[in-house]
């Protein structure tokens, strides 16, 4: 009985902390739909990528710690977080901008 409810307390923080993620990303998304470059590492910019740093680096952390319970549980690894270092990088001089991309991702997301 103790280990059924130590894995399902355990399965409940990888809900929060899945939750936790999309409201992280969420929040920087709309930063960047209103203006704000960098999340999407479009351009090589050194300010824009030390200013959204601190940004990545949590939501990383927090996509490790899901990824660490989803495997204890056999699940697949957390598909979110997958998607969206995906969508990074640099992209060719007809793709849309940053904020519009991000603007689709919000879209997505329903936020």
């Amino acid at each position: 009985m103790a280990k059924a409810d130590r894995l399902e307390r355990l399965d409940a923080r990888r809900v929060e902390l899945e939750g936790e993620y999309r409201d992280a990303l969420v929040e920087a998304l709309r930063r960047t739909a209103a203006g704000q470059w960098g999340l999407f590492a479009h351009q090589r910019d050194k300010h824009q990528q030390a200013a959204i740093a601190p940004v990545l680096a949590t939501l990383t952390e927090l996509a490790d710690e899901i990824d660490t319970i989803r495997e204890r549980f056999g699940m697949e690894r957390f598909a979110l977080h997958s998607e969206f270092l995906a969508a990074r990088g640099p992209v060719g001089p007809n793709a849309v901008g940053e904020p519009k991309q991000a603007a689709l991702w919000l879209q997505k997301l329903g936020a």
